[in-house]
């Protein structure tokens, strides 16, 4: 039950950001948002609205906790509408639904074990921030492709890990009666909703054609 809850949720804020993010390519609508400075605005939005997502998910009502959620993948579609500037769109079709073959195979490998992967979760918390650290390295400092691909392998190797270990999580969640069934799921698909888009843009990014 709730993994159905979870993907319909996750299916849903996936494709709202796909709606928005081509509205506003083929609106050409995103040109005046990086013009007028506003991308760099929403970027900062969207990192508030995780945030509050992950500290104020146990005080907030499942309606307010749902709002956020999508809330966050609008703004997201908005800002993922630069992929459609930079890469041919059948490119993005394809690597799309390879991606969402590889996350569907992670899946399966998280829910299928019999391990506890809760020892993962400091190691792969380490690892994001590094990929983070390393990106704003290369961002700002280095420029260098053959780093950009470097770090590209690396966060992709680490979200499959990611992705393994939250599906995991997700099964033993399940079996804990104290849990707030109302909500929980929401939570859920936002972990899954930020895995697949990880992957999604580090597999368009090594592999995409680019126009």
């Amino acid at each position: 039950k709730l993994f159905g809850k979870t993907f319909f949720w996750m299916f849903l804020g996936l494709l709202g950001s796909g709606i928005i993010a081509y509205y506003t390519y083929a609106s050409e609508l995103y040109y005046n948002i990086i013009q007028d400075g506003y991308f760099t605005v929403l970027l900062i939005v969207e990192l508030v609205a995780v945030l509050l997502f992950s500290f104020l998910y146990r005080k907030l009502s499942p309606t307010a906790v749902g709002i956020l959620y999508f809330v966050y993948s609008m703004l997201n579609g908005i800002t993922l509408s630069v992929v459609f500037v930079a890469f041919e769109l059948y490119s993005v079709i394809q690597l799309f639904v390879i991606s969402a073959i590889v996350f569907a195979v992670l899946g399966i490998i998280g829910y299928k074990t019999n391990k506890d992967l809760s020892s993962w979760g400091p190691y792969l918390t380490v690892f994001i921030i590094a990929g983070l650290v390393l990106s704003i390295i290369d961002i700002f400092i280095l420029k260098n492709p053959a780093f950009d691909l470097i770090i590209d392998w690396f966060i992709l190797a680490v979200f499959c890990g990611v992705t393994i270990y939250d599906v995991n999580r997700i099964k033993l969640l399940q079996s804990e009666p104290d849990i707030n069934q109302e909500k929980i799921h929401i939570y859920c698909a936002m972990q899954l909703y930020l895995d697949f888009i990880n992957i999604f843009l580090r597999i368009l990014d090594i592999f995409g054609s680019r126009k």
